[in-house]
């Protein structure tokens, strides 16, 4: 009677170290993508609000979560300023729950008429007014970059008079700025397939702004879609303006989607910065190549294969 008790416990206990053998198994695969999944990107490559919805729903703490699940260790929001203070402070506590870094939000933008280049006490003082208002955001978020495209070139005004303004307006901002440790970022725009007529358009103008501010709240974010166009040379251009870059936009082209989808070789673009120490975000300010959660999906798989770069 004991030795069949003894029989029947081996048998019970080999069954149960079966299944268990079995159950590895079936779950191991799931476990590996979920491991897979979670992995940290090498830089900050920081998604939008909506990009991923499909997946993370409309609440905007979802996505966050759904971002850092991810492996995100940033994000941005070109809308921050505009949202209303409660709603600032939520994605502040949330972002640094998760440990999200957000990169520079929209403090001021204008595309159809001259105004920081100008002299006109009006434009003065309505850029110190926003910059005072970007300083309360940038303390709700936990934020630390607002962006500035500074309007169009004036065909009434020599150039030079008109790089001149704009460094006195920028450096009215950098005076507010500063103190309270957040940095104003210049971003350069194409003129031949989204902005006409605007006055700041390539890296080395910006670059030669930035140095005659000479402050470390004045800074380039180099939208490297942009300058493919305007200027292309990206990573010599990187180099040379390296000391004044506080941020990156991503997008590729033509078709200003994920990476991947045109000519830009953004593995070897992300591999350089890396290599050069970078520590900001690289803000993913593109549309999908693909609809719905497919699309969602393939975007991330494109930074996963953009991010396999070697060390």
């Amino acid at each position: 009677m004991k030795d069949r008790d003894n029989n029947s416990s081996l048998s019970r206990r080999s069954l149960l170290s079966s299944a268990a053998v079995a159950a590895a198994a079936v779950t191991a695969p799931s476990v590996t993508r979920a491991a897979e999944s979670a992995k940290k990107f090498k830089l900050k490559y920081a998604p939008s609000f909506g990009q991923f919805q499909e997946h993370a729903g409309k609440d905007p703490l979802d996505q966050l979560k759904f971002m850092a699940d991810e492996g995100f260790s940033a994000m941005f929001d070109n809308g921050l300023m505009g949202k209303p203070p409660e709603q600032q402070e939520k994605i502040g506590a949330e972002t640094a729950r998760l440990g999200l870094t957000i990169g520079p939000f929209v403090m001021y933008a204008e595309f159809s008429k001259p105004t920081l280049v100008m002299p006109d006490a009006e434009f003065r003082d309505m850029i110190v007014s926003r910059t005072r208002q970007a300083v309360e955001t940038a303390k709700r978020a936990n934020a630390k970059w607002a962006l500035i495209a500074p309007g169009c070139i004036s065909q009434r005004l020599e150039v030079d008079y008109q790089t001149a303004n704009l460094i006195d307006n920028v450096r009215r901002c950098v005076e507010i700025a500063e103190p309270a440790g957040v940095v104003i970022v210049l971003e350069p725009l194409n003129w031949w397939a989204n902005h006409p007529g605007l006055f700041l358009q390539k890296t080395p103008q910006a670059y030669l702004i930035c140095r005659a501010v000479n402050s470390p709240s004045c800074k380039i974010v180099n939208d490297l879609y942009h300058q493919q166009i305007t200027e292309g040379n990206l990573i010599p251009n990187i180099d040379k303006a390296w000391s004044e870059i506080a941020a990156f936009h991503i997008g590729d082209n033509p078709g200003r989607n994920e990476p991947g989808t045109g000519e830009i070789n953004y593995k070897n673009v992300f591999r350089h910065i890396y290599r050069k120490g970078y520590q900001g975000t690289l803000c993913m300010e593109h549309g999908k190549s693909k609809r719905g959660k497919e699309g969602e999906r393939a975007l991330i798989e494109a930074y996963r294969a953009c991010d396999s770069f070697e060390v």
